[in-house]
Order: C-alpha cells, then structure tokens, then sequence
C-alpha cells in the first residue's frame, strides 16, 4: 500500500487530501514518525525520523496520532480482496503482502494482469493505491514493487532478473540493513554485481549464517516460498519517555507494567513463553537487550517481577539515562482451550544473537 496510514487519514478527512500528512509522534514532545503522505515527503520527512526534526522540516504539516483500527480496518478489507485472487497470502505487515499466483488461470493466467486487476479491485473497494510488484520470487517481487511508487506496477522477467540484481545498490536489497550495508561497502561491495563475486565460503566468513541468502539473491535465486500461516515467534510493545529517565525504581515499575500487557495478549492468544527480553534504549541512542530463558517450564505470572528486576540489574541503567524501554516474551507454545500446554515438537532455533523485534 502507498503511504498507507496517511492514505487512510487523507481518505477520511477530505481536508487532509493533498496535504503533507504525517502519523507518528506528537512534534512538541518524544515519538517518531510513521508515515507520511508523498506531499510531506518532498521536504525530505521520511518514517522513523523524529517528530520534532519533521516538524522543523515542515512546520504546516499536519500531525495525526495512529487509529490503528482504522488502519486494521482497511487491512481486512485488502486481506479480502487478495483472497479473491489467490489462497496463498502471506501477509509482512497491515499493508504489504506475497501473493503465489501459480494457480490462477484467470486473466489468461498472466500474472500482471491479476496485479492489475487487485490494484483496480483496491482502489474500487477502500479508495487506496496499492502498488506490486511482478516476479518470479518473493526477492524480486519485493524490489519491484518499490519501482514505481506510488500507484504504481514493475514487472521483473526471469530473463531480466539477473541483469536487475546485478545493477542495483546494495542498500536497496531486502534483508540488508544499515549495519550490513555499511559492512558489506568496507568490504568494497557497492552493488549486486560486486555482491556475486564472492564466493559463499567468503561471505560465510563475514556474515555467517546469512551466507547463503546473499549468495543466492545476488544471482536472482530466491526459493523462499509464500506461506500462508506463520507462526508467532515472539510478543512485545515497548514505550518511549517523553523526558530521560534515571530513576531504578520507576524503570522497574514501567517495565513490570509492560510486561504485565504482554502477559495479557499471551493469553488472549493462548500461547505460553519460556523467554523474557527486556531492552533498554540510553540517552545517547546506544540500545541493549537481556533476556532469560527459563528451561525447564514456561514464565508464569509471579515470575515476571523478579525476572525483570535480575535482567535490569544486568545493564548499567544506575548510572545512565534511559530513553526507552521494552519487554518482549518469546520461544512461545500453544496452549489448548482446556489450559493444558501444546508442546512444540519442531522448535525453531531463536538465535540469541539477534535482537527480537517489538
């Protein structure tokens, strides 16, 4: 979807259309932006830049607080229609999806014309711009819908799959995040082309076990295929204070409240955790994590408060400002209806290296 949150807010109130919207934080106090409309994106405000620095950015802007059912609303709406076409959807976020369309022998079973007909579906049924991308892989599928944005529609043949990886700037590959950009240029890799001249026991060397994927995307292979039901890996939320906070005790108070929410969508959700993350973002931006994983049994309420206190006197919170602070529970099971817990016989590895997202 194109701008999607500031696309429903300019949709539902006619004044905001052709104005430069954006969702996110209130500008005068801490929060970020979510979305912005094109027209707040040509004085170079972007998501996740802070408010107050788009407000200096654009100062006529309109500031719009999320209504995430609004947002969740719409969603459900363009779930639907890809249901129409294809019942292989794998939903990434409230706006963006994969469709396998291998079995649709409709629109003379051209995969372009059924992106065509659900991007007219879209805009028919909720009054939104939807963008696609045409491929023969989710990788590829992905680059090309980010082409011609907004409204917009990019087809990548097989023939030219190769030729499109190959020129293009490797900050643009999805999955490659700043950190790895940055790695990857000291490296001397600049664009795919550069990417495919090495070797996988060399990219193993340096970025272990994404080896593969890189190695892989370079030459426009991507065997990944679009699954319909993911399983919940992990629950979160996080909160931002509007001023620095120093003080152990409130921190462990806020920390202690968030995870008590998440407690509760744990068991609205009939899932059970065996791992308690918390992380802490200072003043400075630096960020950390520390998590516990209980073994032999799963987290019960009681031992939220003492877990959480054991993990935060693990940081150096004493001493520094802190700016953010979150909980997350993971390594998540099933529970049945009748509250007995369903074992998960094919446990994935969770890597512990990696930070889990919120």
């Amino acid at each position: 979807m194109d701008a999607f949150f500031a696309a429903v807010e300019q949709r539902d109130t006619p004044q905001y259309r052709n104005q430069p919207v954006v969702v996110g934080g209130d500008p005068n106090a801490r929060g970020v932006v979510s979305t912005c409309s094109y027209e707040a994106r040509k004085y170079g405000i972007h998501s996740a830049m802070p408010a107050s620095q788009a407000y200096r950015r654009c100062p006529h802007a309109i500031f719009l607080r999320p209504r995430f059912e609004a947002y969740r609303e719409a969603s459900d709406q363009i779930r639907n229609i890809f249901q129409q076409f294809s019942d292989k959807v794998e939903p990434l976020s409230l706006d963006e999806a994969y469709l396998d369309v291998t079995g649709n022998f409709d629109y003379q079973g051209s995969a372009t014309r059924i992106a065509q007909a659900i991007k007219h579906r879209i805009a028919e049924e909720t009054e939104l711009t939807a963008s696609a991308g045409v491929s023969y892989n989710k990788f590829l599928a992905k680059l090309a819908s980010d082409v011609n944005k907004p409204n917009g529609l990019f087809l990548i043949t097989p023939e030219q799959g190769p030729a499109f990886v190959e020129q293009l700037p490797i900050g643009r590959f999805h999955g490659i995040g700043k950190a790895t950009e940055q790695k990857m240029r000291n490296l001397g890799i600049e664009t795919g082309k550069d990417l495919k001249t090495f070797s996988i026991q060399v990219l193993q060397k340096y970025f272990g076990k994404s080896c593969e994927y890189y190695y892989q995307v370079a030459r426009g292979i991507d065997n990944r295929p679009v699954v319909s039901e993911r399983k919940r890996k992990s629950l979160g939320t996080e909160t931002t204070f509007e001023k620095d906070i120093g003080d152990f005790d409130a921190m462990i108070d806020t920390l202690n409240q968030l995870a008590q929410n998440v407690w509760q969508k744990l068991n609205q959700n009939h899932l059970a955790a065996r791992t308690l993350t918390i992380k802490v973002k200072f003043d400075n931006f630096e960020q950390i994590t520390r998590r516990k994983t209980i073994d032999y049994s799963t987290i019960q309420l009681e031992h939220l408060s003492p877990l959480v206190k054991a993990l935060l006197l693990k940081t150096n919170v004493g001493t520094r400002k802190v700016r953010l602070l979150g909980v997350c529970l993971s390594s998540l099971t099933d529970i049945n209806p009748d509250g007995e817990q369903q074992i998960d016989l094919f446990e994935y590895d969770e890597n512990p290296g990696i930070d889990p997202k919120y």
